[in-house]
C-alpha cells in the first residue's frame, strides 16, 4: 500500500536530506510528541478543578458535566473532518491552525464568567485539538520512514500521550490549589504559543497534489454530525442510561447518519475517506481493536480514581498521585515496544499486551473496601501498565502500516477518532453496569454505602477485564500475521542499512 510521497512534502525532504534524517527530524519529533502530550494533559487537568470552578462561577454538576463533556464531543465528533482537512490543505497548516484555535479557546475559557461560557470555550478547546491531533500524527508519519525509524518515533508518541492523562491529574490538582482553577486552562497559552512559533522552523510543509482539492462536503457535514451524536449519546448514557430509550434514539440516529455516509462515499468522486482505506482488512481490524483496547483502559482510569477517593478517602492529589506508578510504567513499555516489534511483529506484540492488560484489570477487580495503595493499587497497576504501553504502540504500527502518504492524515483521524469512540463507549457501558451492582446491593440491605460502591467498581474493572480479552482475540483473529511478520523484516533490514550507511 506505501506509496511515493507527494509534491511539496518530497521537495521539502529532498531540500535537506540530512537535516531532515537527524537534527529536524529528532526536533520536530519532540515538537509533535510534546503537543500530543499537552492534548492528553488537556483532558485530564480539568477534572480535579471541577469544585473550584463549581464554587468560582456558582455552576451546578449539570453545568460542570458540560465543562468536560463539550470538550469530548466537539474533539470526538471532529477528529476524522480534521485529519482529512489537514491531507486536503496541508497538515502543517491545519497543526499552526489548530493550535491557534485551541490556545485562544483556553484563554477564553480562562476569563469566563460563567458554566455555560466555560463550556463553549471548551467545545472550540474540543475543535482546536481536533485539528492537531491527526494533524500532528499524520506530519509523524510522512517523516518518518515506515518500519524500525517510525516505530521508534511511535513509541515516543504514545509514551507522552499515555502519560499525559496522569500527568494532567497531578497538574491539574497543583495549579487549582497554588493559582486558582484558571490556571489550568492559562497553562496552555503560552504552550500553544510557543509551538506555533516553532513549527515553520521544524516542520516541513505538504500540500495535496494538483486536482486533489475538490471535498466531498455533505459526506463531511453527514460523518462529524453522526460522529458528533454518537459520542453525545455515550456521554448523556451515563445520566439517562445506557438502555434508556433517549440512549438508544440517540444512538440508533448517530449509526443512521453514519450509514448514510457510507452510501454517499461509495457514489462520490472526491470521498471523504476512500473506500479502499477501509478494504484493507488490517487497518479495519486495527481500529477495532484500538477501539476495545481504550474501551477497556479508559473506564480503568474512571473507576480507579473514584474508588481511591470516594472509597479510600484520597485527597484529588493523592488520588492524582497514586496514578503516577502507572504512567510511569506505561511510559517504560512504551520505551521498550519498538525493540518487540523488531523480533515478534506488531500482531504477536498487540495479542500479547492486551492479555498482560486483561490480566492486570482481574487484579484490579479484587480492590476490597479496605484497601492499601501497595497490595490493591500499586501491583495491578505496573501490571496494566506493562501491556497498555505495547498494546498502544503495536496498535499504532498496526493501523498506519502501509498507508499512502497522501492519506496520512486520514489514517491518524481514524486512529483517534477509534480511540475516543472507544473510551467513550467503554465508560458508558461499563459505568452503567457498575452502578446497576451498586444499585442492587444497597437495595438487598446487606451492606453499607462504601462496601456497595466497591462492589460495583469490582463489576466495572471486571468488564473492562473482559473487553481486553475481546481485543485480543479480534487482534488474533483479524490482523495479518504475514503483514506483522513483513513488517518485522522490513524494521529489522532498514535498521542494519542505517547502522552501515
Amino acid at each position: 500500500m506505501a506509496a511515493k510521497t507527494s509534491g511539496t512534502e518530497a521537495a521539502v525532504i529532498a531540500r535537506h536530506p540530512a537535516e531532515m534524517r537527524d537534527t529536524q527530524k529528532v526536533a520536530a519529533l519532540a515538537l509533535l510528541a510534546a503537543t500530543q502530550f499537552l492534548l492528553a494533559v488537556d483532558g485530564s487537568i480539568v477534572n480535579l478543578a471541577l469544585p473550584s470552578i463549581g464554587r468560582g462561577l456558582h455552576a451546578g454538576p449539570e453545568q460542570l458535566s458540560w465543562v468536560v463533556n463539550a470538550y469530548l464531543l466537539t474533539f470526538g465528533g471532529f477528529l476524522l473532518l480534521g485529519g482529512r482537512v489537514a491531507d486536503h490543505l496541508g497538515r502543517r497548516r491545519i497543526y499552526v491552525v489548530g493550535l491557534v484555535v485551541f490556545a485562544a479557546a483556553s484563554l477564553a475559557g480562562a476569563l469566563a464568567q460563567s458554566g455555560p461560557w466555560l463550556a463553549v470555550a471548551r467545545g472550540v478547546q474540543g475543535l482546536g485539538a481536533a485539528l492537531v491531533s491527526p494533524a500532528a500524527l499524520a506530519l509523524l508519519l510522512t517523516l518518518f520512514n515506515e518500519g524500525a525509524q517510525r516505530n521508534r518515533a511511535l513509541g515516543v508518541w504514545a509514551v507522552l500521550g499515555g502519560s499525559g492523562g496522569a500527568a494532567g491529574a497531578i497538574l491539574g490538582g497543583v495549579l487549582t490549589d497554588a493559582l486558582g482553577w484558571q490556571a489550568v486552562l492559562l497553562v496552555n497559552v503560552p504552550i500553544g504559543a510557543a509551538a506555533v512559533a516553532l513549527a515553520p522552523r521544524l516542520l516541513p510543509a505538504s500540500r495535496p497534489e494538483p486536482g486533489r482539492r475538490r471535498f466531498d462536503v455533505i459526506g463531511a457535514v453527514t460523518v462529524t454530525a453522526g460522529l458528533s451524536l454518537l459520542v453525545y449519546a455515550l456521554l448523556d448514557a451515563n445520566h439517562a442510561g445506557f438502555r434508556s430509550a433517549r440512549t438508544m434514539l440517540l444512538g440508533g440516529v448517530a449509526v443512521l447518519l453514519v450509514a448514510v455516509f457510507a452510501v454517499i462515499e461509495a457514489g462520490s468522486r472526491w470521498p471523504l475517506v476512500p473506500p479502499r482505506i477501509l478494504g484493507d482488512r488490517s487497518l479495519r481490524g486495527a481500529n477495532l481493536v484500538i477501539m476495545l483496547t481504550t474501551g477497556a483502559l479508559f473506564p480503568m482510569f474512571f473507576f480507579v480514581t473514584l474508588y481511591t477517593q470516594d472509597v479510600l478517602g484520597y485527597r484529588p492529589l493523592q488520588a492524582g498521585l497514586a496514578g503516577l506508578p502507572l504512567a510511569v510504567t506505561i511510559a517504560g513499555s512504551a520505551t521498550l515496544a519498538p525493540r518487540l516489534l523488531l523480533r515478534v511483529g506488531y500482531k504477536t506484540l498487540l495479542v500479547a499486551g492486551l492479555a498482560v492488560v486483561a490480566g492486570g484489570l482481574g487484579w484490579f477487580a479484587a480492590i476490597p473496601p479496605d484497601g492499601s495503595f501497595v497490595g490493591d493499587l500499586l501491583r495491578p497497576s505496573l501490571v496494566v501498565g506493562v501491556g497498555a504501553g505495547a498494546a498502544w504502540v503495536a496498535s499504532m504500527v498496526a493501523a498506519t502500516n502501509g498507508v499512502d502518504p497522501t492519506q496520512a492524515g486520514l489514517a491518524s483521524g481514524l486512529v483517534t477518532t477509534a480511540q475516543q469512540v472507544g473510551g467513550a463507549l467503554g465508560i458508558a457501558a461499563l459505568v452503567a453496569v457498575a452502578t446497576a451492582r451498586t444499585t442492587s446491593v444497597l437495595g438487598s440491605g446487606e451492606a453499607g454505602p462504601l462496601v456497595a460502591l466497591t462492589e460495583g467498581f469490582q463489576a466495572g474493572l471486571l468488564g473492562a477485564a473482559l473487553v481486553a480479552v475481546a481485543g485480543a482475540a479480534l487482534a488474533a483473529l483479524l490482523l495479518s500475521s504475514a503483514d506483522s511478520r513483513a513488517h518485522a523484516v522490513a524494521a529489522r533490514e532498514s535498521r542494519q542499512a542505517q547502522a552501515h550507511a
